[in-house]
């Protein structure tokens, strides 16, 4: 017999960011062996926000506490699911452009060098 515990419903969180710096969360209570679609349909953010939609745009990413899943992916109790937006550039090319800009002189690990010091020091 299943302990009262293992019925009961599940308590997930769903958050989105559909733009820089805004945060949208939705607190759900779900049926045992709900999935992360389930989850996000019954957020009610697909309805809200159609550019969402998973099938529409590959490029959005779902994750469970900061990991990438499926949206086949059966949740458990206090789970937080995240939908992530797509990159606008990638990290590695924004880094070497942002060195480029500084130049050698501010930028690097001994950049912040005492008046006198040795060099690397």
């Amino acid at each position: 017999m299943d302990s009262p515990a293992s019925c009961a419903p599940l308590k997930i969180d769903v958050l989105v960011s559909p733009a820089p710096r805004t945060v949208l969360e939705r607190h759900l209570t779900l049926p045992l062996g709900s999935t992360v679609q389930q989850a996000l349909q019954a957020s009610g953010l697909l309805r809200d926000f159609p550019e969402l939609e998973l099938g529409n745009s590959a490029l959005w990413v779902l994750g469970v506490w900061g990991r990438k899943t499926t949206p086949g992916h059966v949740l458990r109790d206090l789970d937080r699911v995240e939908l992530y937006r797509p990159l606008m550039v990638d990290p590695k090319v924004a880094r070497r452009e942002r060195f480029q800009k500084q130049g050698t002189q501010r930028a690097g690990l001994f950049a912040k060098r005492r008046e006198g010091a040795k060099a690397g020091y």
